[in-house]
């Protein structure tokens, strides 16, 4: 007698995948995404910019290397949920603490498997990134109809602010460097630091990690922080960190103090939603993406030398390019789709990129980008 489904994924459209449910048990709506890493799921799911977000890993293998607390690229996961082809299997991993499904269980997320993933990929790719509920129930009960009708009551990211959710509340250090074998993260080398504030719009752990490792004191501040609020702590540069939701609505209080800091010409630095605020802080315009970059093997362009990296990405806007003003440049474009991935202003120490340079996961061929930032406030220091 065939399995009775425990999951079910309705899209606003009124397409329904039936399936396995694992980890928590409830329902949630939210848009659904795919990602087409093929490692990093525990650093996929605690990354702040899938906030509000689920996540279909074209890759069918998840959960067979466990979870460690080392790889949490946050204190929880912020991914609504998963979706995925195969039901994740126990961890054969000698780093892993816990397997996938136990840890879902505990941090309350949704995941769903035995999905044709291959064709909600396409759907996604052909319609837009959807609004979808996703519910596990162990006996198997399901009102579709009102699945489809929340699904299509949701409003959805766009005009979103969840940068305030998922930053900070309060400042702190960061001193932590990057993970090196057999197990340990790095710590400052005792030189005088390199004094950065970072605006906390989401960011990762790694990318924190990244920074200090090139030789950065952190300060990590709120995402609401003012100009003024940054400047106390007399920084020599200037990190706005990913994130989550529409670029416009967080824009509506980080611009503001953003161009005060570009008038103070502090070198700055900006990476995904800090690349997008950026931009808009010196007169561009974001737009929404139909179904956006998720993955570990995006090749960019840079325009200005002709050489190609390829890189994490993970972002559902993007800046356009036609609305760059005069004297800012654009440096990087995505060779899947042209869109831009880099910008800077002439004759200052200010560039963003909107791809992830500390990777975690995928390749880390931009993590000079890192270097870069420090020398240009060393060079400050004369």
């Amino acid at each position: 007698m065939p399995q009775k489904p425990t999951a079910c994924l309705a899209l606003a459209d009124g397409t329904v995948f039936h399936g396995h449910g694992f980890g928590a048990v409830g329902e949630v709506v939210a848009e659904l995404v795919f990602n087409t890493a093929m490692t990093g799921y525990q650093e996929i799911m605690t990354d702040p910019s899938y906030a509000s977000q689920i996540v279909t890993f074209t890759f069918p293998h998840i959960g067979n290397t466990g979870v460690t607390e080392q790889d949490d690229e946050s204190a929880d996961p912020v991914a609504a949920g998963i979706v995925v082809k195969w039901d994740p299997t126990e961890p054969s991993n000698w780093r892993a603490s816990a397997d996938l499904v136990d840890w879902m269980a505990r941090r309350g997320r949704i995941g769903i498997g035995g999905i044709d993933t291959r064709r909600l990929t396409r759907a996604i790719r052909q319609q837009g990134a959807p609004h979808v509920v996703l519910a596990h129930d162990p006996q198997g009960d399901f009102d579709i109809a009102a699945m489809v009708a929340k699904a299509r009551g949701w409003k959805g990211i766009v005009g979103l602010d969840l940068a305030k959710e998922v930053s900070c509340r309060q400042s702190y250090r960061w001193t932590e460097g990057m993970w090196s074998w057999p197990g340990s993260f790095g710590q400052p080398d005792g030189k005088a630091p390199l004094r950065v504030v970072a605006v906390d719009y989401g960011a990762k752990r790694n990318i924190l990690r990244s920074l200090a490792q090139s030789g950065a004191e952190v300060t990590v501040l709120p995402a609401t922080a003012t100009a003024e609020e940054v400047l106390a702590h007399n920084p020599e540069g200037i990190f706005l960190s990913n994130g989550p939701g529409d670029p416009a609505a967080t824009g509506e209080y980080a611009v503001p103090m953003i161009r005060e800091l570009l008038d103070r010409d502090l070198p700055i630095f900006g990476i995904c939603l800090g690349h997008q605020m950026l931009a808009l802080a010196l007169g561009a315009d974001t737009v929404k993406m139909n179904h956006g970059h998720h993955g570990a093997n995006h090749p960019v362009k840079d325009v200005e030398t002709g050489k190609v990296e390829i890189t994490s990405m993970n972002h559902g806007f993007a800046v356009d390019a036609q609305t760059l003003p005069e004297g800012v440049i654009e440096t990087h474009v995505s060779l899947f789709d042209g869109s831009n991935c880099g910008l800077r202003v002439a004759g200052k120490p200010v560039f963003s990129v909107q791809y992830h340079p500390e990777a975690s996961p995928g390749p880390q061929d931009s993590a000079h980008l890192f270097e870069r930032f420090t020398e240009a406030m060393r060079s400050r220091r004369g």
